[in-house]
């Protein structure tokens, strides 16, 4: 039995490689991250962008906290111990009505480091159904090497490349339904993807990607992390980020600013083309 996890759900863990789903808050309590959320993208709409929206951990004292949410904590430790940094985070806000989508693909395949065993919390802050685009996943997939992606750079495709996992048997996916306030965790090799949104309201969710143990480094760009639990990590060419002091704290700003040069460099390596994704 771990701190937050039960036996059951992180045997889940390592042999589907993914849990859902997992109360972080109450629905209540989502409702009010949400709205601080929204106030947040009124006041600095340029952020908030599809193209904006890597690492706002950094910048919105909002997501800082979910960053740093102990029972989030708590469930990443029961499944890779207590010595672990956060690499980057994602907001997906997939409008009412769009055809935005993710295609099937493994988180690990462009991100350069020494090893794929790394997680992903996805929180929900609005529903997140089948008509939503809720999130997919293909159990069991972790437990192969990354496969080859096609970068397809397509239009509609919210990934950095439109990159795409080939064949994949989808009478195998399992829909991650999600109420406001939970969560699920995905390793950082199984195959996922989500549909468009179909329905008349926003599904808005919050990707902390991803915790790492700190054994693990960049291989393709700098190690820059921000520290979260344990001994401090001992990277040589990187930078420890630091939480921000109020939103769009200057300092913060710029750390960011850093942060996402590197993460584009990183996702980017190699590409043929290059989006602002």
């Amino acid at each position: 039995m771990g701190k937050v996890l039960n036996e059951k759900q992180i045997e889940q863990y390592h042999d589907e490689g993914f849990i859902v789903p997992i109360r972080v808050m109450s629905e209540d309590e989502a409702l009010k991250v949400k709205e601080r959320v929204e106030e947040a993208e009124k006041a600095f709409p340029e952020e908030f962008n599809p193209e904006n929206r890597n690492n706002l951990h950094l910048t919105f004292m909002v997501l800082d906290e979910l960053a740093h949410n102990t029972i989030i904590l708590d469930a990443v430790e029961d499944l890779i111990g207590p010595d672990f940094s956060l690499w980057s985070s994602v907001m997906f806000i997939k409008n009412p009505s769009t055809e935005h989508f993710v295609s099937w693909h493994q988180d690990a395949t462009y991100m350069g480091m020494t090893s794929n065993d790394f997680l992903t919390p996805w929180i929900a802050l609005t529903p997140s159904t089948e008509e939503m685009g809720c999130m997919a996943m293909i159990p069991g997939s972790h437990k192969q090497n990354i496969l080859p992606h096609q970068d397809t750079f397509d239009e509609n495709n919210i990934l950095t490349r439109g990159q795409v996992v080939k064949d994949v048997d989808e009478k195998k996916a399992v829909n991650l339904i999600l109420k406001p306030g939970e969560m699920s965790i995905h390793h950082g090799a199984v195959i996922h993807g989500s549909k468009p949104n179909k329905s008349k309201q926003r599904r808005i969710g919050f990707a902390l990607q991803s915790y790492c143990p700190h054994g693990i480094e960049q291989i393709i760009g700098k190690n820059i992390w921000m520290q979260i639990r344990g001994g401090k990590r001992n990277d040589r060419d990187g930078l420890q980020l630091r939480r921000p002091q109020f939103d769009m704290d200057p300092l913060a700003v710029n750390l960011r600013k850093i942060a996402n040069e590197n993460y584009s460099s990183i996702l980017y390596h190699d590409a043929k083309i290059t989006r602002k994704y």
